[in-house]
């Protein structure tokens, strides 16, 4: 039996080969197919992707916790993933009254438990009615459960005091990025000089970068003013707007505000700005307002594109095309995981509303898990009902404790001789600039890495503690930053801050 298992092995290995095309070959000289599926056949913008905040150092990281896991030996016992704002992953607390209603929707049995508030049990039976079948595990409609917008709008009406919103115009998401997605994909046409440009701050979050390269737009970046407080100024979107009406078409102006990764509040009077220049310059206006409940420094406060727009008068309310966008992973409720999230459009002509409508039938619907945690951040309990008092108190110490961090941050990164840090106005990010000597720089690039990667490799190699390099956020030229989470909790952060300043120093006295 041995040898007739050699003599098949052999037989069988003689019957084919592989030419240097990768062609596999049999051995009277008929070949097999080449993959239909190669690095050459794919689509080329999907190569032009990329996505810091989960890139080349993250992975890394990934493998470093697998190397400590094994017994390898590191300066540190762990890493410290301070990278990406996942609330709860670093230890941020649910809010009670969310998790309840969730488990009474998710098992509906424990609606006859005695141990659950009537409150979360009122809103979860009012949830349940309007699911398919009583149940969270059916579809809904495409822009999402109809009682959950109707919710949606009137928390809107509430925040922005008393302006209409018509449930019609919210669409349910899986996420606020996936909205942002949606939209940017019914902006973009054209080819050559009329190819959709869409104006995306610099800093800015990667996911706009990203779909952009995806689709094949082209990317018009404008500049925020890091030398006050990351400002947004008309005149660098004039400048930006101008020159890439030389190469393309622009037709849309991203605003993110609160900021990532900068962490700035934009006023009443920027806003105003931004309004009556998407009006005089025919742009179609997207506000990434997922941060609007994390507001820490003195004298800022959230403005909503939406009110601001109504409140400036019929020649830009019923002008101005918007969509903005909100979240249920971030302000003080951080439940990234159930990806629930909406977008509002306003003046959005009735016959791309269809179009819009029937883009979001392809994926059937958003998660219904995600919908009804988002029908409880805008309908909360309220002062008569028994979960009031514990629902405020948890909302309030974790904006506070956000609050704390914040500006502990920014005071010790600015202790560190070649570290300057912004203020941190709101969001959960710092993006601090860093000083880096020339022979950093230099070695940097003959690893063929930008030097504040280079930086930040070192930093995990070193400490363990993983941050993005400002690279991938985009910055100045002959700049460097990198952004970093504000969420562990405040005794780690204290430690991941000693270590950042100890590392600098460290890093400093090696390369000057």
């Amino acid at each position: 039996i041995f040898r007739i298992f050699i003599q098949f092995r052999t037989s069988s290995a003689s019957l084919t080969s592989v030419n240097g095309n990768g062609n596999t070959m049999t051995e009277n000289g008929c070949e097999y197919r080449e993959r239909v599926l190669t690095m050459d056949t794919m689509n080329p913008n999907v190569k032009r992707v990329e996505y810091a905040v989960r890139g080349p150092i993250v992975q890394r990281a990934v493998q470093i916790e697998r190397e400590l896991k094994m017994g390898i030996k590191k300066p540190f016992t762990e890493v410290i993933r301070a990278n990406i704002g996942d609330c709860h992953a670093m230890g941020q607390k649910p809010i009670t009254f969310f998790r309840q209603v969730l488990a009474l929707c998710s098992y509906p049995d424990l609606l006859e438990d005695g141990k659950f508030p009537e409150d979360a049990k009122s809103r979860a039976r009012r949830i349940l009615q309007a699911c398919g079948g009583g149940s969270l595990g059916a579809y809904s409609t495409s822009q999402g459960i109809e009682m959950i917008r109707q919710d949606i709008a009137r928390y809107i009406e509430r925040r922005d005091g008393g302006i209409t919103c018509d449930p019609d115009n919210i669409y349910l998401s899986t996420g606020a990025s996936d909205a942002i997605v949606t939209m940017l994909k019914l902006l973009v046409s054209g080819e050559g000089m009329s190819r959709t440009g869409v104006m995306i701050s610099i800093p800015q979050y990667p996911l706009y970068s990203a779909t952009l390269a995806e689709l094949g737009a082209v990317q018009i970046s404008y500049y925020l003013d890091e030398d006050n407080c990351w400002s947004l100024d008309i005149s660098e979107l004039r400048r930006a707007l101008q020159e890439a009406k030389k190469h393309c078409s622009p037709r849309a102006l991203c605003i993110i505000n609160p900021g990532n990764p900068t962490g700035q509040v934009q006023s009443r009077q920027c806003i105003e700005g931004v309004i009556r220049f998407a009006a005089a310059e025919k742009l179609f206006l997207m506000a990434d307002e997922v941060y609007q409940d994390n507001v820490y420094a003195d004298g800022c406060k959230f403005h909503s594109f939406k009110k601001v727009l109504f409140e400036m008068g019929l020649e830009y309310s019923e002008k101005v095309e918007l969509a903005s966008f909100h979240s249920t992973s971030k302000c003080y409720m951080g439940e990234c995981g159930f990806r629930g999230g909406y977008m509002e459009v306003v003046n959005l002509d009735p016959e791309v509303k269809v179009q819009l409508t029937k883009l979001v039938s392809v994926r059937l619907c958003p998660p219904v898990p995600g919908q009804a945690l988002l029908d409880v951040v805008v309908n909360p309990p309220q002062p008569d009902e028994p979960s009031y008092d514990t629902f405020i108190k948890e909302r309030t110490d974790t904006l506070a404790t956000l609050a704390e961090k914040a500006n502990m941050t920014q005071e010790i990164l600015n202790q560190v001789p070649g570290i300057k840090c912004n203020p941190v106005q709101g969001a959960m990010y710092t993006f601090p600039r860093i000083h880096l000597p020339p022979k950093a720089i230099l070695e940097a690039k003959e690893k063929e890495q930008t030097p504040d990667m280079f930086y930040c490799m070192k930093l995990l190699e070193e400490t363990g503690i993983c941050l993005v390099p400002g690279s991938g956020f985009g910055q100045r030229d002959g700049t460097y930053h990198f952004r970093m989470t504000i969420l562990p909790p405040k005794e780690k952060l204290k430690i991941v801050l000693a270590k950042i300043k100890e590392f600098h120093q460290h890093f400093m006295a090696q390369y000057s």
